[in-house]
């Protein structure tokens, strides 16, 4: 019973929840990592911040309270401002390095206003493809050291703020026609072509340490897989960029259509070595999930050793921004 709670407490740290479901307060009190927001939890300032301290009082270690603050298209709390307050990356990197810094200053502010301490961004896909539904405006460039220069000015400005951003989507996002929400995107380029142009901002940033989270992709890369596999499955792809990053990998959302023929998902990620993921759910199916890996582990050593380096990653990175 306690290597039991042991491992579920410590599972539990590697999942970042949505509020819609009945389990939240209940995964907070039992360590859930994080929570994250969307635009329907988000009303009015004050009801915001009331909301977060509230779930902060549930909470058995501090959570990551994250949300998708990029500005234009993807903006969480256009309900507060009757509408988009916020340029998208390419139009405030078109303004110039000072608009952006100042937009991503304004950002930072009311982020940490409300409690927010995780932002999932900035976008470090290179947009190749003008016809990609997903990514497009979301991008800085689809210049890879355009994409560089813009994503250290916003990661940069959050750390001065102490809000943890995440890079995302790798590999790369930018060259997909069609949309991770619904299907499965293929990306069917060489490992170099990828290097060239999509992987070298995640490459760069990561050496030059301005990764605090990193965030893989639902899409199939055939430099990677030859099978239809999703790269947040994908032992090949999470070895490919473990040999530069030694941090935290987290998933992006995992009830994207793009997962909808994967059966055990998130243990078939873990096993390649994601150590969070994002649900917009705290549904029943989300904790059976959590609960059935934990059953797994009991008796499996290497499903053990897998979750308590992800739940070392992870707390050392909330120790790094004092959360901890």
């Amino acid at each position: 019973m306690i290597i039991y709670m042991e491992i579920i407490q410590k599972l539990y740290q590697m999942f970042i929840l949505g509020t819609k479901g009945k389990n939240l307060k209940t995964c907070l009190s039992q360590g859930l990592g994080g929570v994250i927001f969307f635009k329907d939890d988000i009303h009015s300032k004050e009801d915001f911040k009331t909301l977060i301290k509230d779930l902060s009082c549930q909470s058995k270690i501090t959570p990551f309270f994250s949300i998708d603050q990029e500005g234009g298209r993807v903006e969480r709390t256009e309900n507060i401002w009757k509408g988009k307050k916020y340029l998208s990356a390419k139009y405030a990197f078109e303004k110039g390095i000072d608009f952006l810094e100042n937009q991503t200053q304004q950002i930072s502010g009311e982020l940490k206003e409300y409690g927010i301490n995780l932002n999932f961004a900035p976008c470090c896909d290179v947009n190749t493809n003008p016809d990609n539904p997903i990514i497009g405006e979301r991008a800085f460039s689809n210049n890879p050291d355009d994409v560089i220069k813009g994503a250290k000015v916003v990661i940069n400005t959050y750390r001065k703020n102490n809000i943890i951003s995440c890079i995302k989507h790798y590999p790369g996002h930018g060259d997909a026609d069609c949309d991770s929400h619904l299907t499965l995107p293929a990306i069917d380029m060489s490992l170099k072509e990828m290097e060239k142009t999509h992987i070298k901002p995640f490459t760069e940033l990561i050496k030059n340490d301005f990764a605090d989270i990193v965030m893989i992709a639902h899409l199939h890369c055939t430099c990677f897989n030859k099978e239809a596999l999703p790269s947040s499955l994908s032992k090949n792809v999470i070895d490919y960029l473990r040999k530069d990053y030694n941090g935290v990998i987290c998933s992006d959302d995992m009830v994207m259509k793009a997962l909808d023929n994967y059966e055990n998902a998130c243990e078939t990620a873990i096993r390649a070595g994601v150590n969070m993921f994002i649900y917009r759910n705290s549904d029943d199916k989300t904790v059976e999930i959590i609960e059935n890996i934990a059953q797994k582990a009991l008796h499996d050593n290497e499903l053990q050793k897998l979750i308590n380096m992800s739940y070392e990653k992870i707390i050392n990175l909330k120790k790094k921004y004092n959360l901890v």
